[in-house]
């Protein structure tokens, strides 16, 4: 079964993501305006990074690179090597995974981000199939059900207390009986210093590989966009136990300043797969490089 197409980017995809991801307040676009020259003030430029939560060791990188390169303006040069870090890889289609395992701290939209994934699948013409496996908190389970039956999309609910290895297990011998997919796996809520959570992190994964083993899995870390570089702590932890394929940022609509993509793959590497960009269900859009970045950065001058 192919199942990349559902995720692939549309032209409103990706205006969306340049409208997030210009904040109210854009310390670097402002910057950016005043120079119109290949040579600008690149301390300026700098200070701009950091506060618009680049961090430390991707601004420093960034920086090189635009000193190193080549452009008509100092946002030219840093446009290029903002992408240049980025990476082609961030723009694929994100592959053919059909289970999606959703991880991350408390109150980062896990939840709607499953349902969110599940609408755009259905949207495509495929057969999602909604595991509820926070057994930690009943009120979730009642959400992601809610949910589902809002989409029209199937929900497995875990028992509350339960073990969400045991609903895992039932959900995917039910979407190998009924050809399901993908099967979009919300966890609970958990930090990533919490070491017997994040042990039980690791054997939900372990179940996923055992019962589906021709199954492709993909392992998302939700982050909350206006976390800033406290992200980067709670994804260094999440990779160490559950081995991450790419990062969800949220909340991009609700003040973040934006940058935090370009720290998370300077630092860590890993991709940024979508981009939550509202309430609604079709407010989840894949990631798409150029938008960010041009949103990021602001108009050039004279557009």
């Amino acid at each position: 079964m192919k199942l990349a197409f559902w995720r692939k980017s549309s032209s409103d995809d990706e205006k969306r993501v340049a409208e997030v991801t210009t904040p109210a307040a854009n310390p670097l676009a402002a910057v950016l305006r005043r120079f119109t020259t290949p040579e600008p003030d690149w301390r300026e430029i700098e200070e701009a990074l950091l506060a618009s939560d680049v961090g430390l060791v991707a601004t420093t990188a960034l920086m090189q690179a635009a000193r190193d390169g080549e452009g008509a303006s100092g946002r030219a040069r840093v446009r290029a090597a903002a992408l240049q870090l980025l990476g082609d890889d961030l723009t694929d289609q994100h592959g053919e995974a059909d289970v999606v395992l959703l991880v991350g701290v408390n109150g980062v939209g896990k939840t709607t981000t499953a349902a969110k994934l599940a609408a755009r699948a259905k949207g495509a013409g495929l057969s999602p199939l909604l595991v509820a496996a926070d057994t930690f908190r009943a009120a979730a389970i009642d959400q992601l059900r809610a949910l589902g039956v809002r989409e029209g999309v199937e929900v497995v609910e875990g028992r509350p207390g339960g073990d969400p290895a045991a609903a895992i297990h039932d959900a995917l011998t039910l979407a190998a009986a009924r050809d399901f997919a993908p099967v979009i796996i919300d966890t609970a809520g958990r930090m990533q210093t919490r070491s017997g959570l994040m042990d039980e992190l690791a054997k939900i994964r372990r179940v996923v590989t055992k019962v589906a083993p021709t199954r492709t899995v993909e392992v998302l870390l939700v982050l909350d966009g206006t976390a800033g570089q406290n992200g980067l702590a709670q994804a260094r932890g999440f990779d160490a136990s559950a081995g991450i394929d790419g990062i969800v940022l949220t909340k991009l609509d609700s003040g973040a300043r934006g940058g935090v993509a370009l720290a998370v793959r300077r630092e860590l590497g890993l991709p940024i797969r979508w981009i939550g960009t509202g309430e609604r269900a079709t407010d989840l859009v894949p990631f798409a490089a150029e938008a960010y970045v041009d949103g990021l950065l602001g108009a050039p001058t004279g557009s």
